[in-house]
């Protein structure tokens, strides 16, 4: 036999696939040692991310993005799904992860559906909002557990596949070995070709391999082959045959990609595609004539899919980008709300109101990026938790403190009603005042006692003042003609011209002073305005009265003193002046503390009280200064 070039391999895709992912292809190069042949390279397929660790779960309404468009039953009730979640883990089944997604997602719905549809019944029913506490998730605690047994299960079955791609490798590079070994004899080749396309099947046979160690050994395993294939002395027939048989699975795999261009789904399509990636690979080399064209055939077809896939997948990403960004702005919202500040209920509900229509809004927005999709969601679970943790802190706190309220006036209505029959009418009064001070000091209570516990104080304390008003009807009229003598008092003294009047002004006054004081009591209200009107027309009257007795005074003194020296009686008044100076002092001290630290009404007519005796000292003070000036004027 002549010797037969070596043929030149299409480039090979290793099988990279991760479970529940989309499959990783690399771009791999074909090695030509033929001198027609060029060194070629296939086109890049999109690369796709490993799939993220499990995390805790979170709400069915933020499952991981889905790369398919795979479907999944539909579950009426918690305990389906967690009867298909024991299923699972106690079997050697395989799940993927988007089942295992739209279980939780169904999980939640059906468990809010319940929440939504308890509160609704507790409302319809007549319960208040306030007071609503939504049952526990019990079915959750076993969700979670079979959860975990099935995310173990899986992160087990992921170690095994490892372990199984680091096994294949060292096979394949054991495959190798033994190529490189029957390449080593050549006068044996050709016994040993049936050698080695057995091992060339076992290669076939062996699946995958880890990701970032399949290029090296599929260019390791081509060189292998193109080794084998330079050293083969075999029939131009029998490698004729061969490359006849190639051609014809080569093209029936162009063939399929090209169909792929039909497929709708983009996901699916490419799948379909690594697929026949492997088997084009696994197909031994055609005439080197065709080489180039038939792989540049399956290049084309492939770069129709894989540019849809690419474009599919930067659609997305743009698409999750701007979702993020609008979840971010949603997670920021109810963050900046400064729930320190809401002191009311209506604060609190209209912040309520629009963290809900906020949650309304995020289920309307789709998946953000993968790796951030979990991480965002649980910032604004964080964020609506606080939130609502607050408000029910707030709400349980207003709750305690309207029962508190509830507790102290029903204290408070209980002892007005044990007072309402008492006929001491003076020490009840206070009695019943005072508690009516407590109740307006006590903030408000729950709503459906309000009305019912202010009826009862209320009709307690009206029952005691209707009767004592009518056991004091005679009291009042006495007091209101009381009142009128007094005015006629007033009336009489307002009359008084001091300068026309005679007789003595000051026993008048006295006159009067005594029959006002005989006349009894007023009603209470009147009291001090009554009082006020008689003393300015009495300090009025005094004044005048005083006055002219001091001018009297005064000219007797002024008699007095003609032709003597008044020496003594110039020391005696001086002496004196300096008393009046001193008490007078005295007195304005006494009037600035009072002035500062009495309000009550009491404490007023003592300031009145002062102020007018100390207006008399300063009268007499000035007296003594005109007696000391006419003993000037005498010497």
């Amino acid at each position: 036999m002549t010797e037969i070039q070596n043929p030149t391999e299409e480039p090979v895709v290793e099988s990279t696939v991760a479970p529940a992912t989309e499959p990783i292809a690399t771009e791999e190069t074909a090695t030509a040692t033929e001198a027609a042949a060029a060194e070629e390279q296939e086109t890049a397929t999109v690369p796709v991310a490993e799939p993220a660790a499990e995390v805790e779960e979170v709400p069915a309404e933020e499952p991981q993005a889905e790369t398919s468009t795979t479907s999944f039953a539909t579950y009426e009730t918690k305990a389906d799904i967690v009867a298909r979640l024991k299923e699972i883990a106690s079997s050697d089944e395989e799940v993927t992860r988007q089942e295992l997604d739209s279980l939780k997602s169904n999980f939640y719905r059906l468990h809010h559906q319940e929440a939504d549809a308890a509160y609704k019944k507790f409302i319809d029913e007549g319960g208040n909002a306030e007071e609503y506490t939504p049952a526990p998730n019990l079915e959750e605690g076993e969700f979670k557990e079979q959860m975990t047994i099935i995310r173990e299960k899986r992160a087990a079955a992921a170690a095994a596949l490892e372990q199984e791609r680091e096994e294949n490798y060292q096979k394949k590079l054991d495959i190798i070995n033994k190529i490189n070994a029957l390449t080593e004899n050549p006068d044996e080749i050709n016994r040993t070709y049936n050698d080695f396309k057995e091992l060339q099947q076992q290669w076939n046979d062996i699946k995958e391999v880890p990701a970032e160690k399949a290029t090296a050994l599929w260019k390791t395993y081509q060189q292998a082959v193109e080794a084998f294939y330079d050293t083969l002395k075999l029939s131009n027939e029998l490698r004729a045959y061969d490359f006849k048989k190639n051609l014809e699975k080569k093209t029936a795999l162009c063939e399929a990609a090209e169909k792929l261009a039909d497929e709708t789904d983009i996901i699916v399509a490419f799948r379909k595609l690594q697929q026949l990636h492997q088997d084009f690979r696994e197909t031994g080399p055609v005439a080197s004539d065709l080489r180039e064209q038939i792989w540049t055939r399956f290049k084309e077809a492939s770069t129709v899919i894989n540019k849809r896939h690419q474009e599919y997948f930067e659609t997305r990403k743009q698409k999750e980008e701007e979702n993020l960004e609008k979840k971010t702005a949603i997670c920021e919202t109810i963050e900046g709300f400064n729930l320190d500040e809401l002191k009311t209920f209506a604060e609190w509900n209209a912040i309520s109101d629009k963290i809900t229509a906020l949650q309304a809004e995020w289920k309307t927005i789709g998946y953000a990026p993968q790796k951030m999709n979990t991480k965002i969601f649980e910032r604004f679970r964080a964020a609506c938790d606080n939130f609502f943790s607050r408000k029910s802190e707030y709400f349980q706190k207003v709750r305690d403190n309207l029962n508190q309220n509830y507790a102290l006036k029903l204290d408070l209505v209980e002892k007005a009603e044990a007072l309402k029959d008492s006929t001491d009418w003076k020490a009840t009064t206070d009695a019943l005042v005072e508690l009516q001070k407590k109740w307006k000091e006590i903030g408000t209570v729950p709503k459906k006692y309000s009305d019912q516990i202010w009826e009862r104080f209320n009709n307690a304390c009206d029952a005691f003042f209707a009767a004592k008003k009518e056991a004091n009807k005679g009291a009042y009229s006495e007091q209101a003609e009381n009142m009128e003598k007094k005015k006629s008092i007033i009336a009489m003294l307002a009359a008084i011209v001091p300068e026309e009047f005679e007789g003595d002004l000051r026993a008048k006054l006295r006159e009067a002073q005594e029959e006002w004081n005989q006349i009894g009591h007023v009603p209470f209200k009147e009291k001090d305005k009554l009082y006020k009107l008689l003393r300015e027309q009495m300090d009025r009257l005094y004044g005048y009265a005083y006055q002219n007795a001091a001018k009297r005074r005064l000219d007797r003194f002024k008699e007095s003193i003609k032709g003597g020296s008044g020496n003594d009686l110039r020391s005696r008044l001086t002496r004196q002046l300096d008393i009046l100076k001193n008490e007078i002092k005295t007195y304005e001290n006494n009037l600035g503390f009072l002035s500062l630290s009495s309000k009550s009404k009491q404490g007023n007519a003592l300031v009145e009280e002062l102020n007018r005796k100390m207006e008399k000292l300063k009268a007499d003070m000035e007296e003594v200064k005109a007696k000391i000036a006419a003993l000037e004027e005498n010497k």
